[in-house]
């Protein structure tokens, strides 16, 4: 930054005498304390976004003790099956005899969402139970898709569901359904 020098001090040419000027500055030193001071206030003060995680509680795999595991019946058991190109196709009941026809899905509050109150009203209709949803995530489906389902879950609020290993029939449907 330049400055002018005014300091010419003494007599002129024409005999009066000037006071010397001062050069006007600003001193940025507490503008720049103060805004030291307030980014710590802040970062100090802000809480950070916490990741969000749902509980799930996995079973363990234990085939010595087959007393432990639980069977629920057919007719309100819905298996979702998870295809890739975000595709879901869904059934009531058991790979080789559905109580419903599979049907394809798309996610959503039109899609599978839909069908999940659907079927969980039905069902409490029907048998005075509560509806059993078993996800089975196929080797095509990815990560993401596990998760909005989960969503899809836990928006629907329904209370009984299991993560489960996808039979090779269920593959069958799939892939006849082209969503393998």
């Amino acid at each position: 930054m330049a400055e002018l020098d005014t300091s010419g001090g003494g007599k002129k040419k024409g005999g009066k005498i000037r006071s010397k000027k001062h050069t006007a500055r600003v001193d940025m030193t507490p503008m720049v304390d103060l805004m030291f001071l307030l980014i710590t206030f802040f970062m100090l003060t802000t809480t950070l976004a916490k990741p969000q995680a749902m509980d799930l509680a996995m079973p363990d795999k234990d085939v010595n003790k087959p007393e432990e595991q639980l069977d629920v019946a057919d007719n309100r058991t819905m298996n979702v099956l998870l295809g890739n190109k975000d595709r879901i196709e869904w059934y009531i009941g058991m790979a080789d005899n559905p109580l419903t026809p599979p049907t394809v899905e798309n996610y959503g509050k039109d899609g599978i969402r839909k069908a999940l109150l659907d079927q969980a009203k039905q069902i409490k209709a029907k048998y005075g139970k509560d509806i059993m949803v078993l996800i089975k995530p196929s080797d095509k489906s990815n990560y993401k898709n596990l998760v909005d389902i989960l969503d899809e879950i836990k928006i629907t609020n329904l209370q009984r569901y299991a993560i489960v290993d996808i039979a090779d029939a269920e593959v069958g449907l799939l892939k006849r359904d082209n969503i393998y």
